[in-house]
C-alpha cells in the first residue's frame, strides 16, 4: 500500500479522536504530536478552509491537494508513462494496474467514505487525480473516471446501507472493477427508447438486452445496468440493477477498435435471460432514469477533468518542444506565431479548469449543478481537442508520429466531446438550463 504520513498538530486536522479516518493509523511521538500513516490519498489536512457560504466558490489548491497531485503523478508516470504506447498499441486494459497500485493507493474510491474502504475525498481531490493520470495517458484515465463516478458513484449514491457494504469496499480498494450500462446501439442520447428489458418472476428479475459502447464492459466484476421495467418511453418505466461477473446470462460481446482511448477497453454486454435477485435493485422500481441523470450530473465533472488532464499534457510537450525546437538560429518559442498560439492554448486551459472547479464546488455543498457540470464537460472537451490539434501544429511533421506524444493526445481528446454526452447534448442541457 502507498503510503505518506501527515504531521497533525494536537489540535489541528481532528477536533477529537472520533473524528479521525476511518482505517487511519494513529501514532504519537515523545513529544506528544500525532501522526496519521494512511493511503495516498487522505482526507487529513490541516491547512483546510473553513466552509465557505454556498454563494462564494471555494477551490483554493491546499497543501494537502498539491501533496495527492504530486503522489498520483508519481505512481503514474512509474507504473504508466513506461508502458501507455505498448498498452495503445494492443488495445490492452492493465487490470493489475488498477487492481495492484490504484486500489491500494485509493485512487478507485476517491469519493467514497472510509467506511466502505475509500478515501473519503471531495471532487476537487478527484478532478486532480484524474488531471494527474490523464496528463500521461487518456486511456487510464477514462477507466479511472468510469470506475469512480459512474458504476461506484452509482451505487454510493442510491443504494441501501446493505448494499453499499456489499459493493463499495471490493470497489473502492481495487478488488473489483466496475461498469456502468446505460447506452444501446440504438439509443445514445435518446436514453428513454432502451430496449433491455427486465421483467419481475417472484423473488427476481430477468434481464434480457444488449448494452454497447461499455468501458469495462468484458473485465469489469460488476455492473450498474439500467432497464426498462416499463412503458416505453416512460421516464418512470427504468429501474438500475447491479450484476456481478459471472452471473449466468451476464457476458461480454463484441471489443470495440477504437481511435483513441485504445486502452481503456469499451464493448458490448448481453443480458440473456439473465436471472438476479431483487436485492440487486438500486432504490426503487421505476427511478432508474432519474438516478441516471444524476449520475451523469457527475459524470460530466469527470469527463471535464479528463479533458483538462489531455489538454495539459499536450500543452506541456508543446511547450517543452517549442524550447528544444530550433529552426533559423532560435528556439520556435522565439517566433510569434507559435508563442501566440501558445498563450491561447493556456488561456483555455485556465478557463476549462475554473469552469470545472465551480461544478466541483457545487458539487461538494451538495448544490444542483447541472447546468455548471454541463458547461465546464462541453467546454474543456472542445479545448482538450483545440489544444491537442495546436499542440500537434507546433510539432509539425513529428507531431504526426508515434515517437512523440502528441499524436496520442490528439487521438484521445475526440471521445470527450462524445462519451457521456455529446457537445451537441450538452448545449441542450445548457440552453434548457438557462431558459427554465
Amino acid at each position: 500500500m502507498l503510503e505518506r504520513s501527515i504531521q497533525l498538530g494536537s489540535n489541528e486536522g481532528w477536533p477529537n479522536e472520533s473524528h479521525a479516518p476511518a482505517g487511519s493509523v494513529q501514532n504519537t511521538d515523545d513529544a506528544g504530536t500525532r501522526f496519521c500513516e494512511v493511503p495516498l490519498l487522505c482526507t487529513c489536512n490541516k491547512d483546510r478552509p473553513a466552509r465557505s457560504p454556498d454563494n462564494e466558490m471555494e477551490f483554493s489548491t491546499t497543501e494537502n491537494r498539491k501533496m495527492i497531485a504530486q503522489a498520483v503523478r508519481d505512481l503514474v508516470e512509474r507504473e504508466v508513462r513506461p508502458n501507455l504506447m505498448d498498452w495503445d498499441e494492443r488495445q490492452y486494459l492493465p487490470i493489475d494496474l488498477f487492481k495492484q497500485h490504484f486500489g491500494p493507493a485509493g485512487m478507485l474510491g476517491v469519493l467514497v467514505p472510509e467506511e466502505y474502504g475509500g478515501a473519503g475525498l471531495g471532487y476537487h481531490e478527484y478532478v486532480d487525480t484524474i488531471v494527474e493520470v490523464a496528463r500521461v495517458c487518456g486511456s487510464v484515465g477514462l477507466s479511472v473516471a468510469a470506475h469512480n463516478s459512474l458504476c461506484t458513484g452509482h451505487i454510493l449514491y442510491f443504494a441501501n446501507e446493505e448494499q453499499k457494504r456489499k459493493w463499495l469496499p471490493k470497489l473502492a480498494t481495487g478488488q473489483w472493477l466496475g461498469a456502468w450500462g446505460l447506452t444501446e446501439a440504438g439509443t445514445g442520447s435518446d436514453a428513454m427508447r432502451m430496449a433491455t428489458t427486465a421483467r419481475k418472476e417472484g423473488d427476481e428479475w430477468v434481464l434480457n438486452g444488449t448494452k454497447n459502447w461499455i468501458t469495462h464492459g468484458i473485465s469489469a466484476d460488476v455492473m450498474v445496468v439500467m432497464a426498462r421495467t416499463g412503458e416505453l418511453l416512460d421516464s418512470r418505466g427504468m429501474t438500475a440493477f447491479v450484476v456481478e461477473r459471472g452471473t449466468p446470462g451476464f457476458s461480454g460481446g463484441k471489443k470495440e477498435n477504437k481511435l483513441g482511448m485504445r486502452a481503456s477497453e469499451t464493448a458490448e454486454v448481453i443480458f440473456q435471460d439473465c436471472r438476479i435477485p431483487a436485492g440487486n435493485v438500486l432504490g426503487e422500481v421505476g427511478q432508474g432514469f432519474q438516478q441516471a441523470m444524476k449520475v451523469l450530473d457527475g459524470g460530466r465533472i469527470s469527463i471535464a477533468a479528463l479533458a483538462l488532464g489531455i489538454a495539459k499534457g499536450a500543452f506541456d510537450a508543446a511547450v517543452a518542444y517549442s524550447k528544444e525546437r530550433h529552426q533559423f538560429g532560435k528556439p520556435i518559442a522565439d517566433f510569434q506565431a507559435i508563442n501566440f498560439k501558445l498563450a491561447d492554448m493556456a488561456t483555455k486551459i485556465e478557463a476549462a479548469e475554473l469552469l470545472i472547479r465551480q461544478a466541483s464546488d457545487l458539487k461538494n455543498k451538495g448544490l444542483r449543478m447541472t447546468k455548471e457540470s454541463a458547461m465546464a464537460k462541453y467546454y474543456a472537451s472542445e479545448v482538450a481537442v483545440q489544444v491537442s490539434t495546436d499542440a500537434v501544429q507546433v510539432f509539425g511533421g513529428y507531431g504526426y508520429t508515434k515517437d512523440f506524444p502528441v499524436e496520442k493526445f490528439y487521438r484521445d481528446s475526440k471521445l470527450c466531446t462524445i462519451g457521456e454526452g455529446t457537445s451537441e447534448i450538452q448545449k441542450l442541457v445548457i440552453s434548457r438550463q438557462i431558459l427554465r
